[in-house]
């Protein structure tokens, strides 16, 4: 199903200029998305209708199941209210297509889960994680993929590779520039990709439909 190299990317988050920006650079690759296409910034029926035209393949994250199932209450009270006013702001296809997203995918090239396989949306694992519990979230794939924490990361662990690829939409990192890897299937190795895009654009948007003001200055300083 997929060619030696694959982009991968996750926590979109509705930040359109950014996944444009991604996508340009990506060019003819195939994409796979770790999760959370919506959430903190305002662009939500563009984000998957673009997710949808291209038929990029991908799973659910924590703010897309808040988003379809209602149930945010293991968001904090900003997150809430982006999560509120995007579920009134979906189109209903767009809703569909968000709530048709599997929480997990495996193959035989490589498993993903926004979370981890224990709690495929809400667990974080960093780049310290400890090896034990890696070798442990580590199945038959050669290639464990992880979104949610929005934190960049490589690790080979007994010869598999787990790979974070950061957000396109909100970085946390303290580099204000979308993140996304580039994965080589055969050689079981990734690099991370920054790319910049207009985030004064993104900010004056959070704005003008008065979601948090902490989501727009958060875009610039990258944490």
């Amino acid at each position: 199903m997929w060619l030696m190299e694959i982009a991968v990317l996750a926590d979109v988050h509705a930040n359109l200029p950014a996944l444009e920006a991604v996508l340009e650079d990506i060019g003819d690759l195939d994409v796979f998305c770790c999760g959370d296409l919506v959430g903190y910034n305002p662009f939500p029926n563009e984000t998957v209708e673009l997710f949808r035209r291209q038929g990029i393949l991908g799973i659910m994250g924590n703010h897309d199941y808040a988003v379809v199932s209602g149930d945010s209450s293991r968001l904090n009270a900003p997150a809430k209210k982006v999560v509120e006013w995007t579920a009134k702001e979906l189109s209903a296809d767009n809703l569909k297509f968000l709530s048709s997203l599997p929480k997990s995918y495996e193959d035989e090239r490589f498993s993903a889960f926004h979370g981890s396989p224990c709690d495929p949306l809400f667990d974080y694992i960093f780049q310290n994680t400890s090896d034990e519990i890696l070798t442990s979230f580590i199945g038959k794939s050669s290639i464990l993929i992880l979104g949610h924490t929005h934190l960049p990361f490589t690790r080979e662990i007994k010869g598999k590779l787990v790979l974070n690829p950061g957000s396109v939409g909100q970085p946390r990192d303290h580099n204000s520039r979308a993140a996304y890897a580039v994965l080589d299937l055969e050689k079981q190795s990734a690099v991370i990709r920054r790319v910049k895009y207009d985030v004064d654009s993104v900010a004056r948007e959070i704005r003008r439909q008065g979601l948090p003001l902490e989501f727009a200055e958060r875009l610039y300083s990258g944490d």
